[in-house]
């Protein structure tokens, strides 16, 4: 256990020394030190998600319920992009890579009031702002990762039970769709990547964390004792696997405060984006 007492711990990200994740319904951005010491580094009314970072430094928070994407600017959060035109339902994960780019998902539909499974699609912000589609038809687009090189996208489709990868190409585009590893009882969630190009998975109805190969092959799992959320490699040789945990997602049953930030050691450290 490094930190508990949280609502809903989700996006987590190593950055320099630190775990940075979103405490969901707390409306709260934190960065936490490996022994335990915890800072909130800004709070987002409309309930931060996924982060990263631009080239110069800022951070990057996906703002929910409001579909926009925030920027960490030395006065405060700012817009860097209304996300409302391709979002249809609450923003969520995101990655940004090497060069700012942004590829945030969202639900496609009210989760938490039983809504019907409508498909999402993925929106690439450019680091001026603009914003279009990357991709459509994702069944729930959510955690997601870039290849060392750059060169390739890997979302979770939470509702499709898949891992789904694309190519990029030099202005951000996707093409190629491919499936990745479709994966049985399982919800891919949150997702890292290591450096043997093994996929971590936070699967929140698995009670524990899944290590997966392309073509779907499970080589490792990793229990817990509630529901595992989202999950990334860190630590100084990036081989500390932080596991975000909680009884529940939806923001009416996390007033308890059960979330939880858990680590383990695991062999292959890790590689890529975020």
């Amino acid at each position: 256990m490094l930190l508990d007492g949280l609502r809903f711990p989700e996006g987590p990200r190593w950055h320099e020394g630190r775990l940075w994740f979103s405490d969901m319904h707390d409306q709260k951005v934190l960065a936490v030190d490996l022994d335990g010491q915890a800072e909130t580094v800004a709070r987002v009314e409309a309930d931060p998600s996924g982060l990263g970072w631009l080239p110069d430094g800022r951070l990057l928070v996906v703002s929910m319920k409001d579909r926009r994407l925030l920027r960490l600017d030395p006065s405060g959060l700012t817009e860097a992009a209304d996300l409302s035109e391709i979002a249809g339902f609450h923003c969520n994960d995101m990655v940004v890579d090497a060069q700012g780019r942004a590829y945030v998902g969202n639900f496609g539909f009210d989760l938490h009031s039983g809504g019907d499974l409508v498909a999402a699609s993925l929106a690439l912000v450019h680091p001026d702002g603009r914003v279009e589609q990357a991709a459509q038809d994702l069944l729930f687009p959510n955690g997601s990762v870039i290849t060392p090189e750059g060169r390739t996208l890997i979302i979770g489709e939470s509702f499709g039970a898949r891992l789904t990868a694309f190519d990029i190409a030099d202005d951000g585009s996707l093409s190629n769709r491919r499936i990745w590893a479709q994966l049985e009882k399982a919800v891919p969630d949150g997702i890292c990547l290591d450096a043997e190009g093994g996929i971590w998975v936070a699967s929140p109805i698995s009670h524990g964390v899944l290590r997966v190969l392309e073509g779907g092959e499970v080589t490792q799992r990793i229990p817990v004792e509630q529901q595992a959320f989202a999950c990334m490699l860190g630590g100084s040789d990036r081989r500390t696997l932080f596991i975000c945990t909680a009884a529940d997602s939806d923001p009416a049953k996390t007033a308890s405060r059960s979330g939880r930030i858990e680590i383990v050691d695991v062999a292959v450290p890790g590689a890529g984006l975020p």
